[in-house]
């Protein structure tokens, strides 16, 4: 029996710099740590850049958001930067706005709802998540290439580095 070999092009190390997360309770932080947890255990990212040193994988991440963008720390498996580049967080803003609101309902109708209500709000809570992974994608694709899941775990991150209230 042969096991398929490990793609090079993918993550073994994500965080969120902790400066820019602007508020999270323990329920956001348990999303925070399933996202990275399952991102880890299968993720495609490709970078499209060709490095000097002819590195090709796999890296490690560092997401932030600061002055409207969103940015990205490339690193090597070495911890060396490879890479630092960002992409405006305008065109994600009303689909986080529109993740949070039905995340809330999904959240109260878990609380008092029927099944069949917990489904269909669920089931628009995942499809909000799925257009703003191919969104992400989209405005991802010059830099680096990431598969659908991919792209879904790292939405679910972006969201974390936006949850607003208080501490």
């Amino acid at each position: 029996m042969s096991v398929a070999p490990v793609s090079s092009k993918r993550l073994i190390a994500v965080e969120l710099d902790e400066r820019t997360i602007l508020w999270r309770n323990a329920d956001v932080e348990q999303e925070r740590r399933v996202a990275i947890f399952d991102l880890l255990e299968a993720n495609n990212f490709a970078p499209t850049s060709i490095f000097t040193n002819g590195y090709e994988g796999p890296y490690k991440l560092v997401m932030r958001v600061e002055e409207g963008r969103l940015g990205f720390d490339l690193r090597d498996k070495y911890d060396a930067a490879l890479e630092v580049f960002a992409v405006p967080l305008s065109p994600f803003r009303r689909i986080i706005r529109d993740y949070f609101a039905i995340c809330d309902s999904y959240y109260k109708a878990i609380r008092d709802a029927s099944p069949s209500h917990i489904e269909t709000v669920d089931m628009a809570r995942r499809g909000v998540h799925n257009d703003a992974a191919e969104l992400l994608q989209e405005r991802l694709a010059e830099r680096v290439v990431v598969d659908f899941d991919t792209a879904r775990r790292l939405f679910t991150l972006i969201c974390v580095l936006h949850i607003r209230g208080v501490g």
